[in-house]
């Protein structure tokens, strides 16, 4: 192994989610200056923007009035074919 290019620890984070304040503690390797207590434990702090808590994927708040639209234009034609049969 090369020396100098592997990161030296692997350890608990706490990743907090600023869009709901979800904390999610995993094992990462990347640096960070603050730290936070969570659960009785001081943890390394990583702030994100986005996370599966607050992600409209995710949490099926997805609302997009494109398609909404292209929905209600299939649902009209596809009741105009079937009152034809």
């Amino acid at each position: 192994m090369k020396k100098g290019i592997h990161p030296e620890t692997y350890r608990n984070v706490a990743f907090k989610d600023i869009t709901s304040g979800k904390i999610f503690v995993l094992k990462s390797t990347i640096k960070t200056d603050e730290s936070i207590e969570y659960e009785g434990k001081k943890y390394p702090l990583f702030i994100i923007d986005t996370s599966s808590a607050s992600h409209p994927f995710y949490t099926g708040s997805n609302t997009s009035s494109k398609l909404d639209g292209r929905v209600e234009r299939f649902k009209k034609r596809f009741a105009a074919v079937s009152q034809k049969k």
